[in-house]
């Protein structure tokens, strides 16, 4: 396609979809900075872009007869749905602030600020999207972020989008980003299979309508669209992550051990890859604690990665994102995603490396994932 993607795509609204109910108690997750944090650990998102064909049932095809958009259906489910989800996960729907105890430290709190909900449409097919030959850079069209104000007024900065945007076939995609501050790739893969269990369910009642409350077409009256930008640090995909699995426990707090697992985890993800990283390259360490707790340090490649004597057992690497499953998330039953692609944005001239505790269950082992900028 000669003409730019983001030329076809139009944003027409946006919505904010908090937790059913209140969260009460609030629950708060603790961010320990190192002295002089870059500002790129602040605007790092996972993002999840799932596309899906149109449903091709009587009932559905009924509803494609008199107007009836597929993608706007499912946004006006998912405006349901997130809020039930929400509910079981309200740190989802909080805001990162500083916290007042300790000063020059963040906290994640689940103050039910929401979640935003974009809508848009794209003036493409689905299968011509498929064929793209950039298609990095259209996949990051699909999925809203603004970055955080950070230094001002983080407390104001949503940590979480979906867009669900409707092709011109009647297909549409699912785009999500997230903070990672606010949650790993791992934990957001589970909390989406969470979440679609219930839309499903819901959306399966014998009483339920068949346009749902929230159907923007129906609420907008025709007028005219809100004319939305594209989101902003999604557009810097231009990075690769390598996921690897190590069975080893390591010790609560032992920054000396995450380090020689670090320095391990880089020189073989520069060797799956491809080439080294520059001398100087900043890297931002985040360790999730069991605890949920956060820690992020900084390092330049030559201080941190040093020949490491740390011996791993049960030490394995998998290649884009295989371990998250996520081909698995339907939000109908039925239809599998016909495209999935993941991604950790890229930040000028920094890498990272994430330490998790495994998602698996009674698993003392953890997931290591390293994120070099092209």
């Amino acid at each position: 396609m000669a003409v730019p993607l983001g030329s076809k795509l139009q944003l027409d609204a946006m919505q904010t979809v908090m937790p059913t109910k209140p969260t009460d108690p609030r629950k708060s997750t603790r961010i320990y900075l190192a002295e002089n944090p870059t500002s790129g650990i602040f605007n790092r998102c996972f993002n999840i872009l799932l596309c899906y064909q149109k449903i091709t049932s009587e009932e559905e095809e009924e509803e494609e007869d008199s107007g009836v958009s597929s993608g706007a259906l499912v946004a006006g489910w998912i405006k349901e749905s997130l809020g039930w989800a929400l509910s079981e996960q309200p740190m989802l729907a909080g805001r990162l602030r500083r916290n007042q105890d300790v000063e020059g430290e963040l906290e994640l709190v689940s103050n039910d600020s929401g979640v935003r909900l974009i809508e848009g449409k794209l003036d493409v097919t689905l299968s011509e999207f498929l064929d793209l030959q950039d298609k990095k850079n259209a996949e990051a069209d699909l999925v809203f972020w603004e970055d955080l104000d950070h230094q001002q007024n983080p407390q104001f900065s949503p940590l979480f989008y979906v867009q669900v945007t409707s092709f011109r076939c009647g297909g549409y995609s699912i785009g999500i980003s997230c903070n990672i501050l606010l949650i790993d790739p791992f934990a957001m893969i589970s909390f989406l299979k969470r979440w679609t269990d219930i839309h499903i369910e819901m959306v399966s009642r014998t009483e339920v309508p068949k346009i749902p409350i929230f159907y923007r077409p129906n609420l907008r009256n025709g007028g005219p669209s809100s004319g939305l930008s594209i989101g902003s640090s999604t557009k810097a995909c231009s990075a690769q992550s390598v996921v690897f699995t190590i069975a080893t426990k390591i010790l609560d707090l032992d920054s000396e051990i995450h380090k020689k697992f670090a320095a391990l985890c880089i020189d073989e993800a520069e060797q799956k890859i491809g080439y080294k990283t520059a001398p100087n390259l900043n890297f931002s360490l985040m360790v999730k604690e069991p605890s949920e707790d956060v820690e992020v340090r900084n390092f330049t490649r030559e201080n941190l990665v040093q020949k490491p004597s740390t011996t791993l057992n049960g030490f394995s690497i998998s290649s884009n994102w295989d371990d998250l499953r996520a081909d698995e998330i339907c939000f109908q039953e039925g239809n599998k995603a016909a495209h999935v692609s993941c991604w950790i944005n890229s930040v000028p001239d920094e890498a990272l490396v994430m330490i998790i505790p495994s998602p698996e269950k009674d698993s003392s082992g953890m997931k290591i994932v390293v994120t070099i900028p092209n």
